[in-house]
């Protein structure tokens, strides 16, 4: 089983519907703006609205987790870019770590975490500060594109060898 922690309107998903993910956001809702493109609409219809820094399942559940949450700081409430991918406010760091922290608690021993991050407002370098482990591995995606994959392996006991 796979979890996305904040799956907002799923957009970097293939398959939105894929029978093997459990999407989770703290948000379910319709959001429809007018601009010069004319009306343009986010649906954000989790399976289950939770939020994660609380996540309704038990320990060591998931084989893959993604977490994405909002990395956007300095946005208006009422900005486009605040309604599709949410604002970070108050003791945001606080409130990663206790994320990271949540994912790590229901993902697996041996299980993948994928993290996503946009370092518009607040350097990757930061947020890594706050995650319960090491990366193995990240990429940025573009030459001059502020967004990160970071994967992460919740590496468990090996055995000696023989």
């Amino acid at each position: 089983m796979i979890l996305d922690t904040c799956c907002g309107s799923k957009m970097f998903w293939f398959n939105d519907k894929h029978p093997g993910v459990v999407f989770v956001d703290k948000r379910c809702e319709t959001l429809v703006a007018d601009s010069r493109q004319g009306r343009r609409a986010i649906i954000i219809n989790p399976d289950i609205v939770a939020d994660f820094t609380s996540l309704p399942f038990p320990d060591a559940f998931f084989q893959m987790v993604i977490f994405d949450p909002p990395h956007l700081t300095r946005n208006g409430n009422k900005s486009w870019m605040a309604k599709k991918y949410g604002t970070l406010k108050g003791d945001w760091k606080t409130e990663i770590s206790k994320g990271f922290a949540e994912c790590w608690r229901v993902l697996k021993v041996n299980g993948t975490l994928i993290f996503k991050w946009n370092e518009l407002d607040v350097p990757v370098s930061e947020i890594l500060k706050l995650a319960p482990a090491c990366p193995l591995i990240g990429n940025r995606c573009g030459k001059n594109a502020k967004s990160h994959w970071i994967i992460f392996m919740k590496i468990g006991f090996r055995p000696p060898p023989e």
